[in-house]
């Protein structure tokens, strides 16, 4: 179907996913390693797993997949990704379970960190957080593997979600809990979510919403992410106003580089910034709108 703002999408499209391809190698390389403090290098690298995965379902012949995934899988061949994490150990299984779910091939060393989850009780563990049991349920899914977190079903009924009636007012942990619920229901739109009739219309209005809320903070990263959940609900963003209006917003401020240079104006870095702070602060929210606008790109063809 024709889109009304197909030349926004398609630059913020071409521009981020041009960036990733000729940034994502700096991740693994000696510079990186010596700049970058260990865990969010280690997790700037599963970020960039969860955009290859969707990139090769959506456009598997972009230029610069096969780049940016040969990246994937030689990082993935060595065992120090999981090992990253060990410095982090509030979260050091939650991400080890990311990166067993986004190994790029069956075999290799997330096996035995796999292993090591299921035997020390992690993945059948009743947890108190309805929405870590969630998480836990769909990267044991992708990564093959049983768990004890119950159905998707059970979980979304007792979600934040499925209790809210209202968008706003909202903190910003809150509006990650419920675009998140919506992305693991969906794996991140390849799957429908499964919420009845009743409770999508619902989640498709509190969304919307959110979209419009960020849009007027111009909090760039987390309009993307509501664009990327409207996605993840059935509707086409490039045909509702939040969405028009967040694309307009992103291609606005987009850098020549193809970069979305923060997740808010008062967060860009300025000119006499490194590289590396220049790659940090415009890392996440350039992934983040490269995976929207991959998918969002699907509705319009």
């Amino acid at each position: 179907m024709e889109c009304p703002v197909p030349g926004d999408l398609t630059q913020l499209r071409e521009g981020t996913l041009g960036w990733v391809r000729h940034n994502a190698g700096y991740l693994d390389s000696p510079s990186a390693s010596a700049e970058l403090p260990v865990v969010p290098r280690a997790k700037a690298l599963l970020q960039l797993a969860r955009l290859c995965r969707s990139w090769a379902q959506f456009s598997p012949g972009d230029p610069g997949l096969a780049e940016v995934t040969a990246l994937i899988h030689r990082v993935w061949r060595r065992p120090e990704l999981p090992d990253a994490f060990a410095s982090d150990p509030r979260y050091a299984r939650q991400y080890r379970l990311m990166y067993c779910a986004l190994a790029p091939t069956p075999a290799g060393p997330h096996r035995e960190v796999l292993a090591g989850l299921a035997a020390d009780g992690y993945l059948s563990r009743q947890w108190r957080s309805p929405y870590l049991r969630l998480e836990i349920a769909h990267l044991a899914d992708m990564a093959g593997i049983a768990h004890g977190m119950g159905s998707y079903a059970e979980l979304y009924a007792a979600s934040l979600l499925a209790g809210r009636t209202a968008a706003l007012p909202i903190t910003d942990d809150e509006a990650c809990v419920i675009s998140h619920t919506i992305f693991y229901l969906s794996d991140y739109g390849l799957r429908s979510p499964g919420l009845d009739h009743l409770a999508a219309e619902r989640a498709r209005r509190l969304v919307v919403e959110l979209t419009g809320h960020y849009v007027r903070r111009e909090d760039w990263d987390n309009a993307a992410k509501f664009v990327l959940t409207q996605f993840c609900l059935g509707l086409n963003p490039a045909r509702t106003p939040s969405g028009v209006a967040c694309l307009r917003m992103l291609a606005g401020i987009q850098e020549e580089a193809g970069a979305i240079p923060a997740a808010a104006m008062r967060l860009m870095p300025g000119p006499e910034a490194t590289r590396t702070q220049r790659f940090r602060r415009a890392y996440q929210t350039t992934l983040m709108t490269a995976l929207m606008s991959l998918m969002v790109s699907s509705a319009c063809t």
